[in-house]
């Protein structure tokens, strides 16, 4: 797999028309976070991409982000959460009143019990500090507020505790995606090299395999996951959160510095050109970064909300495609 440009669809990038327009700019390949969909919201995004390549003759390789064992709140009305605020999270798949975060995942409350005590939402944009917790409970009090919506990553930073696992939706997912032959699978939050290998019995070809790296393990075992799948995306905005950003930072230094792996192409994620939600060109210092990136041994970018819900998906194509060029101009 050679994904140059992989650009996320979603609300901001809904039709045909817009597909067309990406792809001309440079996409290379679509991704379609399934956390934030159903498996029948699935189906359609795959049968109307269907129809849209049958159309144009080509298909894209369309990327299926599976959850993984990554940690995701449940379904709740979109609120603000303000400094002082004190909520109740609670191992349900929605909540039942107000002031409630639902967190559908037993091993998050048990990895409370054992952690420094922070949690941190939506790649780190919203602190909160436990107050108290159990197997089937925690409160906790906001520490830095904002915006907060339904299946966003919640991180417990310190706590080593997870179970690497597909779930039930993913294994669906998975299953519909053989209906598909332009789909690949991408799994969230890979530990290390046994569980992608696990990952890569269970799913089959590993041809079509991605592995995101967003935990400080991964990283350690980054050269073994390589081996068990076909690309590797950093993906720094779940890293930034497990991390600290300082940590972050010094990490992806590391990692790079081990590019190329053996046999798996690197990309990079996560707020790759995040200007491009709110204007039509990037930063210079987002220039800067995503030049150096592709000089230095990554491959490709993968573009999330700028594509998916910015007002400008194909501007945000279109400047990495131009600057991937550039890289391959300049190396």
């Amino acid at each position: 797999m050679d994904y140059d440009v992989v650009a996320t669809l979603g609300p901001g990038s809904r039709d045909p028309a817009t597909w067309a327009a990406m792809a001309a700019a440079g996409a290379s390949a679509f991704r379609l976070n399934t956390s934030h969909l159903s498996i029948d919201e699935t189906r359609i995004w795959l049968e109307q991409l269907d129809a849209f390549f049958a159309s144009h003759g080509q298909a894209l390789p369309v990327v299926l982000d599976l959850q993984g064992g990554k940690w995701r709140l449940g379904n709740f009305p979109a609120c603000d959460l303000l400094p002082g605020q004190i909520v109740t999270l609670l191992p349900a798949p929605e909540a039942s009143a107000a002031g409630v975060l639902p967190v559908p995942h037993a091993d998050f409350f048990t990895a409370t019990q054992d952690c420094p005590g922070q949690m941190v939402l939506n790649d780190a944009r919203i602190h909160l500090d436990l107050l108290d917790r159990s197997a089937v409970r925690a409160r906790a009090r906001v520490v830095v507020g904002g915006r907060i919506s339904p299946h966003k990553g919640i991180t417990l930073p310190g706590s080593g505790f997870r179970i690497e696992a597909l779930s039930d939706k993913d294994q669906a997912l998975a299953a519909l995606a053989r209906a598909y032959p332009f789909t690949r699978i991408a799994v969230s939050y890979v530990k290390d090299d046994l569980e992608m290998a696990h990952y890569r019995r269970l799913l089959g070809d590993p041809a079509g395999l991605i592995a995101k790296l967003e935990r400080a393990p991964a990283l350690a075992a980054a050269t073994g996951i390589a081996r068990q799948c076909s690309q590797v995306w950093l993906c720094r905005g779940d890293l930034g959160a497990e991390l600290g950003l300082a940590e972050m930072a010094r990490a992806a230094q590391r990692f790079a510095a081990g590019l190329p792996l053996p046999g798996a192409p690197a990309l990079l994620a996560g707020q790759v050109l995040e200007h491009l939600t709110c204007a039509p060109e990037p930063t210079r210092a987002e220039v800067c970064a995503l030049y150096t990136a592709l000089t230095g041994g990554y491959q490709g970018v993968v573009l999330s909300d700028e594509t998916a819900i910015g007002p400008y998906p194909v501007e945000s194509c279109r400047a990495a495609a131009l600057f991937r060029t550039a890289a391959l101009d300049g190396a």
